[in-house]
């Protein structure tokens, strides 16, 4: 179904080191673009994690951040016994050389380097855990991103049905305001060139009645906003398609602002023209919010 690109969602789990909090955002983006913010000693879990979001997310900039805080009742460090050992026969050596200089203290002992020794952590069942957080957020910001993106398709219906309403309010106003356009030329010509034959009149109108011609200009108006719809309901329609349906909808977008355009620029009447500014503003409109869609 219509997603949006737009999105929020946050899992926890209990993990070997402690409490472990996911959080996901995802907003507008062209291309998929995944960001991560963890612990290095997470940093691993990275590429399954990458690869778990992007068979789930085609586009948007999704940010994951991962947080862990210790356990209460977790073990706490242990001092290696290799390495105070090392330490005192270092400690010895100096005293020789220099008799008089301060032992070390318990406090220097426990901040050397390597003295204490983080318990060992299941590296398996630590990854099992923030894999299932993932799923369970990524989960929950693919059903926001869809109630999103089903508020989105009921707006841009809104749009289409206005916009279609504007199309039908044109097609009646053409052939009155081209006559008393042609009417109007004709008269103008007449008084320009005098006692010209009717055919230069003639076909001085009748070139002014082709450029006025928006018949095909309603047409294709009609037909992008036909395939604006069944994009909406289709099921499924970024695997349909061949690519995400935003994609898409961003095309029929310019592609009704260039008729609406082409429409403004021939209009033979003031009420023409305000319609086609109308519809040039829906159509802006619709292509803000197409713009939300992945």
């Amino acid at each position: 179904m219509i997603q949006s690109m737009t999105g929020y969602a946050v899992a926890s789990a209990d993990s070997p080191l402690g409490a472990l909090a996911l959080e996901l955002r995802s907003v507008n983006s062209r291309y998929l673009d995944i960001q991560f913010r963890m612990p290095d000693d997470l940093r691993g879990v990275e590429p399954a994690l990458r690869e778990l979001f992007a068979a789930r997310i085609a586009r948007g900039k999704l940010e994951c951040r991962v947080a862990l805080s210790t356990a209460r009742g977790r073990a706490a460090p242990t001092a290696g016994t290799a390495e105070l050992e090392r330490l005192r026969q270092l400690e010895i050596a100096v005293l020789d050389v220099f008799p008089d200089a301060a032992p070390l203290s318990v406090a220097e002992v426990l901040r050397w380097p390597g003295v204490l020794a983080e318990p060992a952590a299941d590296e398996a069942q630590l990854r099992a855990v923030l894999e299932s957080v993932a799923r369970r957020a990524l989960d929950e910001l693919c059903a926001a991103r869809a109630r999103e993106g089903a508020r989105l398709s009921a707006a841009l219906l809104e749009r289409v049905a206005a916009m279609r309403r504007r199309v039908a309010d044109v097609a009646p106003l053409v052939p009155a305001a081209v006559a008393a356009q042609r009417a109007r030329l004709a008269e103008r010509l007449r008084e320009a060139l005098g006692a010209a034959p009717d055919e230069r009149i003639g076909a001085e109108v009748a070139l002014f009645a082709a450029k006025s011609d928006v018949d095909e200009e309603l047409t294709r108006l009609a037909a992008h906003l036909d395939e604006v719809e069944r994009v909406l309901a289709a099921s499924g329609a970024p695997a349909a398609e061949g690519g995400p349906a935003g994609k898409r909808l961003d095309f029929l977008a310019q592609e009704l602002n260039r008729e609406a355009n082409t429409l403004a620029s021939k209009a033979a009447s003031a009420a023409i023209a305000d319609c086609a500014l109308e519809l040039k503003l829906l159509i802006e409109q619709l292509r803000e919010q197409v713009q939300n869609i992945e």
